[in-house]
């Protein structure tokens, strides 16, 4: 029997509140919204009601603020005076992992069920109109992509998904195509293959005299995606360059990742030699390097941007939870210990007539992102403790959601390999359709239709399966169950078999699999992205005890097959093989393709090249990012302060950061928000990955894509100097710090937009090679574009820089807040006439000047002085200066603190006054030092560092022009409140 139980808040309720906003923020005009919201359950099983009302009433309901009734389907057309008229279910096939919860627990109890769906319920006092019916159905209750909205009385005979599935053996017939047909087949299968590699597929069949299966072809397309193989990072590039002095150059690049980026890291590493504290770099999930005498640790980050685009919450929800299993999927597996994310969306201001069909608004993608990094990192017990947000409307069809975790692992444990006769075991939840093409659609542009097309491509997380996991692993790796380990993410069983058998072979029994319902193909199955599964390679002798400690734990595990020496990869399916692959060609036959790279010196005034960015202006860009604030009516410091201030790029992130555990684990020593009252923005976070230990990590990030479309190499150095700034302002060892790299970019088809890419790489490797600074991992992430029609949004060039570096003693760690009065302030690094994309020309309007450089030559110097001056305790406070300049990062330092500052030097910096206060240029800090260690401090600074002034005891922050009048005046209340202002939801 079907069973329908709804539960209504009591006072607060928070849904309705959400779907009358999120109406609002569409519609110019008020219309009616909903009145009253429910969220409820289907259940199905053979029982009466007594016993619907004993699930009701001790699972799922909370007495204190909530009030349930149950009863059979539909028996609740009414609530109070209302009206149901809309219910919203998860589209037939989608993950529900509360029901799956909610039928674990129920087995806990005794009560059998055979089925549960969720639902939500939405009641109003009036039917609303035809029009904002339609508009609440399409954009505010539900998200096409994974839910279906139900108007009136449900129509359910039953629950359970799926039938029986018929195998037929499938084939594509590929061997008497043309170029059209096989480009044909490409697109609509989803394929994401150009023509050579088409062709190449085609070839090879040809030779072998038969027609590729389904799922042969499914496994190259997953393989052979730009998302699993990197190939213009790692192909062939005809690079034509004109320098600023209109010489051109015309170089063959074999392959820009080896020569650029893991050029620079294996250069370092032999000039190391013994010295040498990479240990497993670009070759694993995770880049790892050692920590101390017993433990490495691992970093990784990733992206998730076209499924966050579709559907946010579920996109970033798995793509926090992808990353998470790559550090534990890394050498025989390493503990999770924090997590980071970085976003990057359109303003949340936009108007909502200005969105493109397709296109979410974006602050309902900007609320669902974070709610899914969230509920993932804390229902997982990992801390978030380090991130970044960047706006610009450039970003509107194309969020970015950058996912980071960083892991621990006992040296011995930090490499594997399965061995031939290895159980393949997948351990973890069970296989649907969920993230089927999910390699191959995020290696294409999306366009207006990617919603209802691609929406299989989206997975839903369950982080309490992958927290299971995590602790089943962790306990097997510690009893040596196991010689190797994957994540089993982009392109499912196919990607994780497919590269741990590459120098073996592998035999695999899909059938095999346990599946979450009945009805999937074998193909299904073996690309499917459904979450929270590793796979294993497993000695038979201890499969038993696998088995036995997984089953212990509720977690599932099942042998698909086994690792065999043949060099092959064949797939079966009920007694048949489906598949039968050459590993050499699976991996190793892709096309070699020479792709053609252009980039020319930016003209006069700092100009942007044709063909990198949309048709927005980059300076238009970024001055619609101001957080509503209008532009100064007057360039008086005052007014351009509080409204750098006020730039959705600078303001207080402070909504997002507190949703966020970051004291989860207990290693937290600095956090994203530092201060009197917590509410200071921290240059980086500091963990103790040892509990015990006073060694600790300090992790951070650069990323300024404002600068990406005016000069990609110099965008690449600032990010990295960003991100080391950052780990150094807190404590961290310049000798000791290992960097990722990740590039999301337009389309590289077109050679100016491949030729930028090119350059923010060959910056990569420059200052990698001048800091001493090894890269240990990175993902890019390519066509990052928009279409609709005629109108196409690109991304800006975008380079996220993590940095994670290694302090010796945490104790010796300083936050960013000012710590008392009289103490003196000192301005380290060069000041210059550095205002191109910076936030001093968002806020103003004003374009051009110069990109701000980075003194390869002398900013590891000052890394290493401002290192030992932190390390001996010569320093109070200090913080890196970036987004809006010196005045903008004085103002955060006495707000942080409550301490006001008056900067009394600042004519010795020559140059003008706006100038000295709001550029950008590279490798500064702002210092606090007591009065008795000033001048220590200066002798180790030497000739880097400038006396600016003083902090007092006044709650106010001023700074005397080269005049020598005062022309920033302002109360540390009113400067906080500009900051805090703008992400106030």
């Amino acid at each position: 029997m079907l069973w329908e139980i709804e539960i209504v808040p009591k006072d607060h309720d928070s849904e309705t509140r959400r779907v009358n906003d999120e109406l609002a923020l569409l519609s110019p005009q008020a219309l009616p919204g909903v009145d009253r919201a429910a969220r409820g359950y289907l259940v199905e099983g053979d029982f009466e009601k007594p016993f619907a009302e004993r699930l009701l009433n001790e699972l799922l309901l909370d007495p204190l603020v909530e009030n349930g009734r149950v009863g059979p389907l539909n028996a609740f057309a009414n609530l109070e005076d209302c009206t149901a008229f809309a219910t919203v279910l998860l589209k037939p096939g989608v993950m529900d992992p509360v029901a799956q919860s909610v039928q674990g627990a129920a087995r806990d109890l005794g009560i059998g069920l055979d089925s549960v769906r969720t639902f939500r319920r939405y009641y109003a006092l009036k039917a609303p109109a035809q029009a904002t019916r339609d508009l609440l159905f399409r954009k505010v209750l539900a998200n096409e992509a994974i839910e279906q909205v139900v108007a009136g009385p449900l129509s359910l005979e039953h629950l359970t998904l799926g039938s029986q599935y018929a195998f037929q053996l499938v084939t594509a017939p590929i061997l008497n195509l043309d170029d059209a047909g096989l480009m044909k087949l490409s697109r609509e299968g989803q394929l994401s293959l150009n023509l050579a590699e088409m062709q190449t597929i085609q070839a090879h069949f040809r030779g072998l005299n038969r027609e590729p299966t389904d799922i042969e072809l499914e496994s190259l397309a997953q393989t052979w995606s730009e998302h699993c193989s990197h190939k213009t990072l790692k192909g062939r590039i005809d690079f034509t360059f004109t320098d600023d002095k209109g010489v051109t150059t015309r170089t063959q690049i074999g392959n820009l990742l080896k020569e650029t980026i893991f050029g620079a890291t294996q250069e370092l590493r032999q000039a190391w030699g013994k010295d040498d504290w990479c240990v497993s770099v670009f070759v694993d999930n995770a880049g790892v390097v050692t920590f101390d005498d017993k433990y490495s640790v691992c970093f990784k980050v990733e992206t998730h941007n076209h499924p966050s685009a579709i559907e946010p919450y579920g996109g970033s929800n798995t793509g926090i939870g992808g990353v998470i299993r790559d550090p534990l999927g890394t050498g025989m597996g390493a503990k999770p210990i924090c997590n980071t994310d970085v976003f990057c969306f359109a303003p949340p201001n936009t108007p909502a007539d200005s969105l493109p069909a397709g296109v979410l608004h974006p602050k309902k993608v900007m609320q669902g992102v974070v709610s899914g990094v969230r509920d993932y990192g804390n229902r997982m017990g990992i801390p978030t403790v380090n991130g970044a947000v960047c706006f610009d409307p450039r970003y509107l069809g194309n969020p970015l959601v950058y996912c980071g975790t960083v892991g621990i692992l006992p040296n011995e444990l930090c490499f594997k390999a399965a061995q031939p006769g290895d159980y393949i075991v997948a351990v973890g939840g069970r296989t649907g359709r969920d993230g089927i093409h999910g390699a191959t659609f995020s290696s294409v542009e999306l366009t207006s239709e990617s919603e209802k097309v691609s929406g299989g491509a989206v997975q839903i997380g369950n982080a309490i399966t992958e927290k299971k996991v995590l602790d089943v692993i962790l306990q097997a790796r510690d009893r040596g169950l196991y010689s190797a380990i994957t994540d089993c993410g982009a392109g499912g069983f196919s990607s994780a078999v497919g590269e741990m058998g590459e120098t073996i072979g592998a035999r695999v029994d899909l059938d095999k699999a346990p599946l979450k319902y009945q009805g999937l193909s074998y193909t299904e199955i073996w690309i499917s992205e459904a979450q929270e599964r590793m796979v294993l390679a497993v000695p038979p002798a201890k499969w038993e005890e696998l088995h036995a400690l997984c089953a212990g734990e509720d977690v599932e595990a099942c042998i698909l097959g086994t690792f065999e020496p043949t060099g092959r990869l064949t797939l079966h399916f009920a007694g048949q093989k489906v598949g039968d692959l050459d590993m050499h060609f699976l991996h190793d036959g892709r096309p070699d393709v020479v792709r053609q790279a252009i980039w020319p010196a930016p003209a006069s005034g700092g100009r942007k090249p044709p063909g990198t960015a949309s048709n927005d202006d980059s300076s238009a860009a970024s001055a619609s990012s101001t957080g509503g604030l209008t532009p100064p009516a007057r360039l008086d410091p005052n007014n351009v302060l509080l409204a750098a201030l006020g730039h959705y790029n600078v303001c207080s992130k402070e909504w997002i950061i507190r949703q966020y555990d970051h004291e989860v684990q207990g290693g937290s020593v600095l956090k994203p928000l530092v201060g009197v009252t917590g509410d200071g923005p921290g240059d980086a976070a500091v963990i103790t990955p040892v509990l015990g230990s006073w060694r600790g990590l300090a992790i951070g990030n650069g990323i300024c894509p404002s600068l990406g479309d005016l000069d990609p190499y110099r965008m690449a150095c600032l990010a990295i100097d960003e991100a080391v700034r950052n780990v150094v302002a807190v404590g961290a060892d310049p000798r000791r710090i290992a960097l990722l790299d990740n590039f999301c970019w337009g389309n590289t088809d077109r050679p100016e937009v491949l030729g930028s890419l090119v350059r923010a790489a060959q910056a990569c490797r420059d200052v990698a090679l001048a800091f001493q600074m090894p890269f240990i991992s990175g993902k890019d992430s390519l066509k990052n574009e928009f279409r609709h029609g005629d109108q196409l949004i690109v991304i800006p060039p975008t380079l996220l820089i993590s940095a994670m570096g290694q302090v010796a003693d945490v104790r010796r760690c300083v936050s960013m807040d000012l710590k008392e009065p009289g103490n003196v302030l000192f301005l380290v690094g060069k000041t210059s006439d550095e205002l191109a994309g910076s936030i001093y020309h968002a806020v103003t309007g004003q374009t051009g000047g110069s990109v701000p450089t980075v003194d390869l030559k002398i900013a590891p110097a000052i890394f290493a002085k401002m290192h030992e001056a932190i390390a001996t305790g010569l320093v109070r406070s200090c913080h890196d200066v970036s987004e809006g300049g010196l005045a903008v990062a004085l103002a955060e330092m006495a707000f942080a603190g409550n301490v006001g500052a008056d900067v009394t030097s600042l004519a010795a910096l020559g140059l003008p006054d706006m100038t000295a206060l709001f550029s950008e240029s590279a490798t500064r800090w702002v210092v606090e030092v007591r009065p008795a260690q000033a001048e220590a401090f200066e002798a180790v600074i030497g000739g880097h560092a400038m006396r600016l002034g003083q902090t007092v005891k006044e709650t106010r922050l001023r700074i005397a022009g080269a005049q020598g009048d005062w022309v920033v005046w302002q109360a540390l209340s009113a400067l906080k409140e500009a900051w805090q202002k703008p992400l106030k939801f």
